[in-house]
């Protein structure tokens, strides 16, 4: 083939089909041969013509492999011994002739190469990136080819008219005939790891240099098991077995011993001096007054000084006789100034507002995440606002595979869709909004929509003129390598983001179209281009709603689709969502108050001694500290959260109940005799000490919660600490206050509701006296059924045995708990994100963009921070870019999907002299752009050649130019700008602008420092929320590990970090602040009570609540976040009312410790159970028809389980635990004809 005999009418020139005796070209020509062609010298088979169309063809094929050298020689010399050799008659065979304008041309040719030059020629280019679009090089030049045989199918197709390619067919061959002088071509073919024309790790993997250093895998925590027959069983759960085993076998022949030893008669004793048991018994005189009443009154106050109190207790238990006994006779001044305080913190509410934005709800203040995100967001770019439509079709029958999406039908009707979108006019302060206006147009001209659609440019019209779905098809395959595939915004579209429910590479069984709506972002959230995408995105949401949805399903198909502000709005609807069943929480409250608070039922007074008015009352006194604390805080600039406003209500009123039901007990359970006065002022010394210590100990517990840095959750534990501290200061107030109130009404005989009207007659029958009113069914169980049961021996053991094995077990299960926060969970039910997210999970077939963020880059002639983090030729082996290429290729720990796309490479490529088609200069050294773009000048003016070519244009750079083969400082400084301004073609698809204009920031980069620069790549498939977390921890211990060998500031930063950041320490922080916690309860405990024994016993039991809840979250597969975290801090507060009441009854009561322990049932187990345990049960059971899924997760079935097991351990295991180790007694016994009284009532 010799010389060129035609024009194609697309411009494609055809060789001549006669050979001709090789020529020895002329000086300048050999020159020109010799820098592209170096393996060719001496004589020629081409003539000048010929070798300007191999360079302006190879041209487009050079930015791709420039990177490796290796592979650039190797894929220059097939080209080069084809079209100049002058041995070519050997391995070159016509074997069709075309006519062309009435001349013979070159029609097909045979091309005989070895195996082995094939086979080199693969290997050394089948690893090289195209870093634009993190991909391989070979999917652009070789459309993906996995061997030589393919490749060399690929460039020897014969193109069709206007487009890449070959204009005649090439048939690679290696059975050359020798008998008829043919032999196959055998130039060397260079390894990517030869060490003069060496390749970078990141595209020579295999080479000695890079062998040696094998990915760095992440350190894998492994679990360690042990498999006992068929059983798989963890190390963890056969320790806690054995030392279960251990530990029941030695409590078991402990309680046999102690048991076989009591049945020795020497050692029975008296139960009132049972020194064993650590009882005081002292014996003290009673006086008499002279009057009745005050008698009676006396005789309490002597009772009183028979127990040994500390000196906290008994001061308290002094100042709340005499507190009550204030307030019994001043009740209206209590009422109207504690409701005027009240009144007056709820002023603050003119300045309440509501945070509802995700960033300032999970993300804390101070967070990494969030400084990393505003680093990036303002030296780069903030990450783009998306807006999604997932398009999806139904399996036949349950357990089938959906059937292909790709049809034409669903197609058309995706073109359908998209003429909606485009059509979206969204009005924002009078002028109107469309999708192109807001947008993200990476080179300035069409959207750059992720979609199907693109492969017929977004035009319909194309449809049926590229060949329909043949061409989709075509295009999955050969996105990146036919000109036709790509996309109207001028880059290729890859598969995988436009479709999704497909395995591996087959694109035609998806079942999902993906549309992604790329949409500009801003860092101000109050600016105009915020607030027009805003009002475009709900103008979008509601297309869906009213046209696309009807339309889709009338399809049989799936919809589900969301905006960028889609999670806020919905957030912002949750308030509204379960309204209806916080009402309903609070009436159902209501009613088991007026129950719980009144006297067993009787027909002939129920209306007098019901308690309906002071329940309400007590409800109101729980709101009205709600909105206190809503005031306090909104006044000092506190937003409230959408959880304050609906839990923090409940959340109240569940504990606040507590102590309304034991304050009214605690009067009611005095004796009658007594003057209202005596009653309240007794009521309040028994009880007063241990509501404040269990209201203390909650409020300490949600004040801890205070410290955690998720700001929801932050806030939230403040409110709930203030409302309840509000709540029981208004309980020890008003709440007293109206107790004597209600009293005085029963006692004046006025009718319940309506006290304005009094009952004549005699209602004794109602008031019989404490003792009729202690003898209630509830108390009677406690003491004849419940106490006698547990007292014996065979069952204490047994419960012993039983709660220590829950608890090893939830420690057991405490390693299943997984960190996160389902994105599902915080939204309604009914939201239509919950399809949403679904399907994302199902579908989407890549990961979130990840970017490495590089701090002060010196990329001056004295640094060598180039090298350390290129990844082309003559970069360092442990450069940034080749870890993260080494990275990708370990994706299961690393999380890193494929390497990072470069445009320091693309730039280094850019600049070098063999990228002759991309960094071009006139002779004023102005920018000189490839051939292939738009004339750099008018053909009149004399720059420009006949075809529009820009003439006297040179390469930039020569060779010779450069300092260790990369750019000066000066040569840096210059190019830069004219390489992020240069548009990719095919003639120099290495074009900076649109790629990477937000890659680099230029601002003060002339002084030989980028700030910040960064390097993109992708995750994994994210489906889970450990995924994410597993991710970020990855991709930051990479980082971490690159940095300090580098020397250079690297960070990861994804979108989702910020949000998952708090995962990463979430169980140190959650271990932390539970131990703040315990610490602040026994602490409050030893302080009042100054016992450490009964403190701790307290915390033993409270730790075993926690533990056993952390088992249930285990089994119910709640996971541990921010707002777990808090439920486990605020059940430790909780929880403290189930143990506090009964062990302080336990420490004042007299007798041996089975006596004192039956005694403390009889005298507050009721209390716990109808006062505590079933209030609480009654208002969490109504949560779990709440509408959203986080109320029904975190506060339903963790409070649910709170209350359960703080019921069997307060009711069942701190009863035996206080029975066989309880602390010594505290009580006095009286002598004196009181003495049968003083021991029915205990006294605190």
């Amino acid at each position: 083939m010799y010389d060129i005999c035609g024009t194609r009418s697309d411009g494609k020139v055809v060789n001549c089909p006669f050979g001709s005796p090789s020529v020895k070209p002329d000086d300048l020509l050999s020159a020109k041969i010799q820098s592209l062609c170096p393996t060719i010298s001496g004589n020629i088979c081409c003539t000048e013509a010929q070798f300007d169309t191999l360079r302006s063809q190879v041209q487009q094929a050079i930015p791709f492999l420039v990177g490796c050298p290796a592979c650039l020689r190797n894929f220059l010399n097939l080209f080069c011994e084809l079209t100049c050799s002058p041995n070519q008659s050997q391995f070159i065979n016509v074997t069709d002739i075309a006519q062309l304008k009435k001349n013979s041309t070159v029609g097909g040719i045979d091309y005989y190469i070895t195996d082995t030059f094939g086979q080199g020629l693969f290997d050394s280019c089948k690893e090289v990136k195209f870093g634009t679009m993190n991909s391989r090089a070979i999917e652009y030049v070789g459309s993906g080819a996995t061997n030589f045989r393919e490749w060399f199918a690929f460039i020897g197709r014969k193109a069709v008219l206007n487009m890449p390619g070959s204009p005649y067919a090439i048939n690679f061959r290696s059975d050359a005939d020798e008998s008829v002088g043919m032999k196959p071509m055998n130039v060397t073919a260079y390894s990517c790891g030869d060490t003069s024309l060496g390749c970078s790790c990141g595209d020579c993997p295999s080479a000695p240099v890079c062998s040696s250093s094998a990915p760095t895998q992440p350190h894998k925590k492994g679990s360690c098991s042990v498999r006992i027959g068929s059983l798989k069983a963890r190390c963890i759960e056969v320790s806690l077995a054995i030392v279960y085993i251990v530990l029941a076998s030695l409590f078991l022949g402990w309680g046999l011993c102690i048991k076989r030893g009591s049945r020795n008669p020497s050692l029975k004793a008296n139960p009132f001096a049972n020194v064993t048991n650590g009882g005081r018994v002292q014996h003290v005189r009673s006086k008499k007054d002279e009057t009745i009443g005050m008698q009676i009154l006396e005789d309490s106050l002597h009772i009183t000084s028979g127990v040994q109190l500390s000196p906290v207790q008994g001061y308290m238990a002094k100042k709340f006789r005499l507190y009550g006994t204030w307030v019994a006779r001043n009740p209206v001044l209590v009422l109207c100034t504690s409701l005027g305080v009240v009144l007056f913190l709820g002023l603050g509410l003119i300045r309440f507002k509501v945070e509802t934005r995700p960033e300032k709800l999970w993300v804390g203040h101070g967070s990494r995440a969030a400084e990393e995100k505003q680093f990036f967001d303002s030296h780069l770019a903030p990450f783009y606002r998306i807006e999604q439509l997932l398009l999806a079709t139904k399996p036949q029958a349950a357990h089938e595979k959906p059937p292909t999406i790709v049809t034409e039908e669903n197609i058309k009707l995706l073109f359908q869709i998209q003429q909606k979108v485009d059509g979206i006019r969204a009005n924002y302060t009078g002028s109107l909004v469309s999708l192109t206006d807001i947008c993200m147009k990476p080179l300035g001209e069409a959207c750059a929509t992720q979609s199907i659609l693109q492969y017929y440019k977004m035009d319909p019209k194309n449809y049926d003129g590229y060949g329909g779905i043949d061409h989709a098809e075509y295009c999955f395959q050969h996105y990146s390598s036919d000109e036709n595939c790509m996309s109207a915004f001028k880059g290729p579209l890859d598969p995988s983001t436009a479709l999704g429910g497909f395995s591996g590479n087959n694109y035609s069984e998806a079942s999902a179209f993906i549309i992604t709506y790329p949409v500009n972002n801003v860092i101000d959230r109050e600016s105009n281009e915020t607030k027009r995408a805003v009002a475009w995105e709900k103008a979008f949401i509601q297309l869906v709603q009213d046209e696309l949805l009807p339309m889709v399903q009338s399809k049989n198909l799936t919809l589900s689709y969301s905006s960028e502000s889609s999670i806020e709005e919905e957030l912002k609807r949750e308030s509204t969502a379960d309204a209806i069943t916080i009402l309903i929480s609070y009436l159902v409250m209501f009613a088991y108050i007026s129950l719980a608070l009144g006297d067993t039922p009787r027909f002939t007074s129920f209306y007098i001694s019901s308690k309906v008015l002071l329940g309400l009352s007590g409800v109101i006194l729980v709101m009205l500290s709600v909105i206190a604390s809503v005031g306090f805080f909104s006044a000092i600039g506190v937003k409230s959260t959408l959880i304050i406003m609906e839990v923090i209500p409940f959340l109240v009123l569940a504990v606040g109940v507590d102590n309304m039901c034991i304050l009214v007990h605690a009067v009611k359970r005095q004796q009658m005799e007594l003057p209202l006065e005596g009653r309240i002022s007794n009521a309040l010394a028994e009880v007063g000490p241990s509501i404040t210590l269990a209201s203390l100990s909650e409020v300490l517990a949600f004040a801890v919660g205070s410290f955690i840095p998720m700001p929801a959750c932050r806030v939230f534990s403040m409110f709930a600490a203030m409302a309840i501290l509000l709540d029981f200061l208004l309980q020890v107030t008003a709440f007293v206050a109206l107790i004597a109130f209600d009293f005085l009404r029963a006692e004046d005989q006025r009718v319940d509701c309506f006290p304005c009207f009094k009952v004549s007659g005699s209602h004794a029958d109602s008031d019989k006296g404490s003792d009729q009113r202690k003898s209630g069914l509830l108390t009677r169980y406690m003491k004849e059924v419940h106490a006698p049961i547990l007292g014996i021996w065979g069952v204490k053991l047994v419960v012993i045995a039983v709660f220590a094995a829950l608890s090893l077990a939830s420690i057991a299960l405490c390693t299943r708990i997984q960190p996160g926060l389902e994105q599902q969970i915080v939204l309604p039910r009914d939201s239509y994100l919950q399809g949403y997210f679904n399907n994302v999970t199902e579908y989407l077939r890549i990961g979130p963009p990840l970017y490495f963020v590089v701090k002060n880059y010196n990329y001056s002639t004295e640094s060598r921070q180039t090298n350390q983090l290129c990844s082309i030729n003559h970069c360092d082996s442990d450069s940034l870019l080749n870890e993260i290429s080494k990275a990708s290729l370990v994706p299961t720990t690393s999380y890193i999907a494929k390497p990072a796309a470069s445009w320091l490479d693309d730039f280094l490529v850019w600049v070098s002299p063999e990228a002759f088609g991309c960094c071009r200069k006139f002779t004023n050294a102005s920018y000189c752009p490839p051939d292939d773009q738009p004339p750099c000048c008018s053909l009149d003016d004399g720059s420009c050649t006949v075809n529009g070519f820009c003439k006297d244009c040179t390469t930039c750079f020569r060779h010779s130019d450069f300092q260790n083969d990369r750019p000066t400082t000066s040569q840096f400084k210059e190019k830069l700008p004219w390489f992020l301004a240069a548009l990719p073609s095919a003639d120099c698809a290495k074009g900076g602008h649109g790629a990477y204009t937000n890659s680099i920031e230029l601002s003060g980069f002339e002084n030989g420092v980028i700030q910040a620069s960064s390097f993109r790549t992708y995750h994994t498939p994210l489906n889970k929320q450990v995924d994410f977390v597993n991710s970020m921890r990855a991709a930051r211990e990479f980082s971490s590990r690159v940095s300090k060998s580098l020397g250079i500031e690297v960070f990861p930063y994804s979108v989702f970090y910020m949000f998952f950041e708090q995962y990463l320490d979430i169980w140190k922080t959650a271990l932390i602040s539970l131990s703040v916690a315990i610490v602040a309860v026994f602490v409050v405990c030893l302080v009042i009570t100054c016992s450490i024994w009964s403190s701790g016993i307290i915390v033993l039991v409270l730790v075993m609540i926690l533990v056993d809840l952390l088992g249930v979250m285990a089994i119910l597969n709640i996971q541990l976040n921010a707002v777990s975290v808090v439920n486990l801090v605020m059940s430790v507060g909780i929880a403290v009312e189930f143990c506090v009441h009964i062990t302080h009854a336990f420490l004042v009561s007299s007798g041996d410790r089975d006596q004192r322990t039956k005694e403390a049932l009889g005298t507050m187990g009721a209390s716990v159970f109808s006062g505590i345990t079933i209030t609480k049960l009654v208002g969490v059971i109504v949560l779990c028809f709440s509408r959203t899924e986080i109320f029904v997760v975190y506060y339903f079935q963790m409070y649910l389980a709170l209350v359960l097991l703080g019921f069997l351990h307060g009711l069942v295991f701190l009863p035996v635990v206080l029975s066989m180790f309880g602390p010594p007694s505290r009580r006095v016994l009286v002598d004196g004809k009181e003495d049968n009284k003083s021991s029915a009532s205990p006294a605190f």
